[in-house]
C-alpha cells in the first residue's frame, strides 16, 4: 500500500514539475565573441584595402607623375579622345595643337597617355 501512495506521490510530483520544465526557456544561442568580432571587421578592411583603396591609391600616384612629367612638344591623347601636341603649358592648363594652326585650351589631369613620338604623323 506504501508503494501505491509513493508511487502516485512520484507521479504527481512529476506532472507538477514536468510542464515547468517543458515550457522553460532554452538558454540563448551565444553569437560570436569580441575577439571573433575584432578578426572578421579587420579582415573586411583588409579585403577593402586590397581590393580598392591600393589599387586607386597607385593609378592616382602614376596618372600624377605622367601629367608632371608632360613638356612641351609631347604628344597626349585626352580622356575625351582628343590627341594633339602640346604647344604651352601652365600650371593647370596646356595649349594643345589638334591641327594646323588649331589649338585648344585642355586642363593637364585630362591627359589619359603620353604618345610616342611622330604617332600624330601617322594618323
Amino acid at each position: 500500500m506504501q508503494f501505491i501512495q509513493l508511487r502516485h506521490l512520484f507521479f504527481i510530483f512529476l506532472s507538477v514539475l514536468l510542464p515547468g520544465i517543458a515550457l522553460a526557456e532554452a538558454p540563448a544561442p551565444q553569437g560570436p565573441g569580441a575577439i571573433m568580432q575584432i578578426v572578421f571587421l579587420g579582415g573586411f578592411v583588409l579585403i577593402f584595402y586590397f581590393l580598392v583603396w591600393r589599387p586607386q591609391s597607385k593609378r592616382a600616384k602614376e596618372h600624377k607623375a605622367l601629367v608632371s612629367g608632360i613638356s612641351k612638344g609631347d604628344e597626349v591623347l585626352t580622356g575625351g579622345g582628343l590627341a594633339g601636341k602640346v604647344t604651352r603649358l601652365t600650371d593647370d592648363f596646356m595649349v594643345l595643337e589638334v591641327a594646323d594652326k588649331i589649338e585648344i585650351k585642355v586642363q593637364k589631369v585630362a591627359v589619359a597617355t603620353v604618345l610616342p613620338k611622330g604617332t600624330l604623323k601617322d594618323i
